[in-house]
């Protein structure tokens, strides 16, 4: 019973509320609480690939979102007031979660949005993968330290990974054990 009422707190969002006491009370409500997770939609493809175009110098293409929609990936995107901050598309199969992309626009980096949705993340896939899988580039450090911060650990190295400038760059193999 206590999973089914999980599933419906997750479709029941109290925007309202916080809305109305940010407005109300603006101490009150933090910028966090007023960022909602939710289900990716084809509509937000044009802000997606805004965000991805702005964070890669070689980014997935339009056709890549609309595979992982067709194939059935969990596909979501943290939204404040309407505005898509940042998205994240997560492979779930065979007790493993492997996210795929996950990114934040750079006018709204470093405000707690990556993490939030890494914790949405981690907290959708419990019960249903035992570990979490994550490739990283060697020269984010910023996104290095998040993952570390929620538990991550590097597993392994995969060489020439990623394109780059000038050829390849390896990427960074981590990985979250879940214990239900």
């Amino acid at each position: 019973m206590r999973g089914l009422l999980d599933k419906i707190k997750n479709f029941v969002i109290y925007d309202a509320d916080r809305e109305f006491y940010a407005e109300i009370f603006p101490d009150s409500v933090s910028r966090n609480d007023l960022m909602r997770m939710r289900t990716m939609l084809h509509s937000d493809l044009p802000h997606v690939m805004n965000i991805e175009i702005k964070n890669y110098p070689f980014p997935w293409q339009e056709d890549i979102f609309t595979d992982c929609f067709r194939v059935g990936y969990d596909c979501w995107v943290c939204e404040e007031q309407g505005k898509v901050l940042g998205y994240c598309l997560v492979s779930v199969a065979v007790g493993e979660a492997h996210i795929l992309n996950i990114s934040v626009d750079p006018g709204e980096q470093k405000q707690g949005i990556g993490r939030k949705m890494m914790q949405h993340v981690i907290d959708s896939v419990r019960g249903k993968a035992e570990t979490v899988f994550l490739e990283v580039r060697p020269s984010n450090v910023g996104a290095i330290g998040l993952y570390e911060s929620l538990g991550f650990n590097e597993i392994g190295i995969r060489k020439d990974y990623y394109p780059a400038e000038n050829g390849r760059e390896d990427a960074i193999m981590l990985a979250l054990q879940l214990f239900n």
